[in-house]
């Protein structure tokens, strides 16, 4: 099964809420209008599917229950045109499993003031039937995001893509199946964490195969389609010399190509979207996968090192969430630090396994020893992130939950670096480098994170808020002051909020 990243495959289900009460022509009305209503949101990536109007609690209940069973939905949007009694939406928004978003709108801008007569008021009166359904979505203690002004304005618009992009990174994950070879790196604690929990909370599902298992099938890989592959590479990438066809090492580059073309089997006859590896347990595997995991990430699979399946799920929902935008999403590690007063920098990267979508230059592929891990020396991409801004984004399992802690940071032009044949990025955190470390370790968020410059930190604050899952952010706003309360008060409430 090939792995898709793509939104056109999903929806989005718009329903209307009303009542009897005012007659058939309002109620064609209020469907003309809410239908003009979704034309106005056709440019967003997910398509908004228009649903019939409804007026009752039993097809209000319908409809959830039909939501929750399509796979192709990934959330509903809700505008009350008129006044719909929210009682009638206690069953339907106590079964509904989908993401929600409550659009306040109307259907008109302004208002034609000399011709407004009870009729008109009758008809546009979501300002009365929106607050209606917010008192019960917060007396049920409803998820939802509430987006408030009209479908033309392009600011409703960006925050309804933003929800639908989130919503697509909770479909991911609650459908995503990743496979670890072998395990995680030992006496690491960060790369821990409960899997069994992790199907509960998000659905995905974390299994283990022996790191033979994928050694057989880079064996199973034809001449034919590794002569394919390293011609891809050939033309995609600037190719050191000793690894061209007839030079010293070329053995290395189709040793590499060799796991890609075993790898992507394995991946896609499980219908994996996302995997880990360990360099403490490679089997009969001749190299470390460096090549091949930077090749799969840039196409959409979630991965983590040393067995780092939690920073693995990130990849790939930061993949499905930034689908068609500029940038890319790639596991990171803060490596060593650039402490000049005043101008602190961050460089990060992996020892083989960022991934290529981070820029927009041709990397160059090359050879190079590793010093763990005891197998030969493996063939990697080589180039530096591009400079803007991005975000970084860990998961760490804090026993009775899973926390983000996410920063927001700007990726920096880099300094020649001439000795170091990784792919890597250089940031500065925002709102500082002491703040943003300091919040970082009070946090206990992970060294591994997934680094996305495809998309913003309100895309993780929608996640987040579907999930159920907590979020703590370090932005320009954060003082470590402000941050300790909030990680107290987090404490707290996630506690009362789970129940005995």
């Amino acid at each position: 099964m090939t792995l898709s990243t793509a939104l056109d495959g999903y929806t989005v289900w718009f329903v209307t809420g009303s009542q009897n009460l005012y007659g058939e022509e309002t109620l064609r009305q209020v469907a003309e209008q809410s239908q003009q209503v979704v034309a106005g949101l056709a440019g967003l990536p997910v398509t908004i599917e228009w649903k019939p109007v409804l007026k009752d609690s039993g097809s209000i209940r319908r409809l959830a229950l039909d939501a929750n069973a399509d796979d192709s939905v990934i959330g509903v949007v809700a505008w009350m045109h008129t006044f719909s009694p929210a009682k009638m939406w206690i069953a339907g928004l106590d079964a509904l499993r989908k993401p929600l978003l409550h659009l306040h709108t109307q259907a008109n801008v302004e208002l034609p003031w000399a011709d407004i007569d009870f009729d008109f008021m009758n008809l546009n009166q979501a300002a009365h039937g929106d607050r209606e359904f917010g008192y019960i979505q917060t007396r049920l203690g409803v998820p939802r995001k509430t987006v408030v002004g009209h479908v033309s304005n392009p600011e409703v618009q960006r925050q309804i893509e933003v929800w639908q992009r989130a919503a697509a990174g909770w479909q991911a994950a609650k459908t995503l199946k990743l496979a670890r070879f072998g395990d995680n790196m030992r006496y690491v604690a960060v790369t821990e964490g409960d899997k069994t929990e992790a199907e509960l909370r998000l659905g995905v599902q974390v299994n283990t195969w022996g790191v033979n298992e994928l050694a057989e099938a880079v064996a199973a890989a034809s001449d034919a389609d590794i002569d394919a592959l390293v011609q891809v590479y050939l033309d995609e990438y600037d190719v050191a010399d000793e690894l061209r066809p007839g030079a010293a090492r070329h053995q290395s580059l189709r040793d590499g190509a060799a796991i890609e073309v075993g790898l992507r089997s394995f991946l896609e006859a499980g219908g994996f979207g996302a995997f880990t590896t360990s360099f403490e347990d490679l089997g009969e595997l001749t190299q470390l996968p460096g090549l091949a995991v930077q090749r799969l990430m840039a196409e959409g699979y979630g991965f983590g090192a040393e067995g780092d399946w939690k920073t693995a799920i990130l990849v790939r929902v930061a993949n499905v969430m930034g689908a068609g935008l500029p940038g890319g999403a790639s596991l990171m590690e803060d490596y060593t630090y650039d402490l000049v007063a005043g101008d602190e920098k961050i460089l990060g990267a992996h020892m083989l396994e960022v991934s290529p979508s981070l820029t927009t230059e041709k990397p160059r592929l090359e050879v190079h020893e590793l010093g763990i891990g005891g197998k030969a020396d493996p063939v990697r991409l080589v180039f530096t992130a591009d400079p803007g801004p991005a975000v970084v984004v860990a998961m760490s399992d804090m026993r009775e939950r899973f926390r983000l802690t996410a920063n927001v940071v700007e990726n920096v032009t880099a300094p020649d670096l001439p000795k170091l044949p990784v792919g890597r990025a250089i940031w500065k955190p925002a709102p500082d480098f002491a703040t943003s470390a300091a919040c970082w370790l009070i946090a206990g968020a992970a060294h591994h994170t997934v680094m996305t410059t495809a998309v913003g930190i309100e895309v993780f604050q929608d996640f987040a808020e579907i999930a159920g899952i907590e979020l703590l952010v370090i932005d320009d706003d954060t003082t470590v002051r402000g941050f300790q309360r909030e990680v107290r008060w987090n404490q707290a409430y996630y506690r009362l909020a789970q129940g005995l």
